[in-house]
């Protein structure tokens, strides 16, 4: 309903509503194709608003957001985050090859786990029982007692 005119009478848009009416269609435009939620850089802040986290800049909506990723900055901004993050990947250290563990070996195991529950306390219980076949039997009462 425009303001001055009847109801339903689809009357002419002002330049104003024409922009507003394309700036909204090109905004969901842009949502349909771009998913927000996998953009690393946007952030909705507690006022309501939006951020760039590459950049710091705030937008008051999606289509500004969506607009600035668009522009000379950000992709500025992009294109010497990579240049950093190529130039850290050279210069990494070598991680430090630690030696394995040799471990002396009791044989295979075999288990059982059974849940149980206290009848009384009405609590709940695991039971853990543990099979070793292969095992040296004097080597078990060596490492044991």
């Amino acid at each position: 309903n425009r303001v001055g005119h009847k109801h339903g009478s689809g009357a002419p848009a002002s330049a104003q509503d024409v922009a507003l009416d394309r700036r909204e269609r090109l905004r969901r435009l842009a949502l349909e194709t771009i998913d927000l939620s996998k953009d690393p850089y946007f952030m909705r802040n507690h006022l309501g608003s939006y951020e760039c986290k590459l950049c710091l800049t705030l937008h008051t909506n999606e289509g500004s957001y969506l607009a600035h990723t668009q522009g000379k900055k950000h992709q500025l901004n992009l294109a010497r985050r990579a240049q950093k993050e190529k130039q850290d990947m050279g210069v990494a250290p070598k991680p430090k090859v630690s030696a394995v563990r040799k471990t002396v070996k009791m044989g295979r195991p075999g288990y059982r786990v059974t849940k149980e529950r206290d009848p009384d306390s009405k609590q709940k219980a695991l039971l853990f029982e543990i099979e070793y076949p292969e095992i040296d039997r004097e080597f078990f009462f060596f490492f044991f007692f």
